[in-house]
């Protein structure tokens, strides 16, 4: 005769690995999950050196977009390469320049400050700010499908500007590492002694996701 297992033998089986699971999975989001986030934020963020003599600069490039270097005439993109999707990257160009100005025009400034109203450009926040004792702007918009931060920075002999995106790669981590890399530009030329801080603050002029007409 064929021997049956009892079925209070398969309940409790099952009960015990279905607990079993629970507790696994409870482990995984309340004790390593925490600790693999902080890990990857970390390396992401951790800051490695780059200096482009030619161009005019040099700064800290957040390890998560510093995985290769493509050099162009009059710039260089840095990027992290994904298999299926766009990756994150930072394209910076330089220029010289020409009037020997140690601030961005009262023209520009504006232009740069009205284009979130003017184009309707979502998610348009402006900063007028100091870059290493430079007078720079930043910008942040939403342009080709991702969150993109610009970032001018001016000297009397360069005017450097990064372009950089998460891509498809997470925002929130990956567009706090575009801030921290950018925020290390360092552009060479003699020190711009006019440079006065402006009033902190980022100015939001762009229209809110609800009044963006579809």
């Amino acid at each position: 005769m064929k021997k049956h297992i009892p079925t209070q033998l398969i309940i409790g089986l099952g009960i015990l690995l279905v607990g079993g699971g629970i507790v696994g999975g409870e482990y995984l989001l309340v004790k390593w999950y925490p600790k693999h986030k902080e890990a990857v934020e970390k390396e992401t963020l951790a800051p490695t050196s780059y200096k482009n003599d030619s161009l005019g600069f040099e700064m800290q490039v957040a390890a998560g977009l510093n995985e290769k270097a493509e050099s162009f005439s009059g710039g260089v993109r840095i990027f992290s390469p994904r298999l299926w999707t766009t990756g994150p990257s930072i394209t910076i160009t330089s220029q010289p320049n020409l009037d020997k100005s140690d601030d961005f025009t009262p023209q520009e400034l504006a232009i740069w400050q009205t284009d979130g109203v003017q184009h309707n450009l979502w998610r348009y926040d402006y900063e007028h700010t100091q870059i290493n004792d430079r007078n720079a702007v930043l910008i942040w918009q939403y342009k080709n499908h991702a969150m993109m931060l610009t970032a001018r920075v001016i000297s009397p002999d360069h005017i450097v500007e990064a372009n950089c995106t998460p891509g498809s790669a997470d925002e929130i981590l990956y567009m706090e590492a575009c801030k921290e890399s950018v925020l290390t530009i360092k552009v060479a030329g003699p020190p711009s002694p006019q440079a006065q801080p402006p009033t902190p603050g980022v100015i939001d002029i762009g229209p809110t996701p609800s009044s963006v007409k579809h």
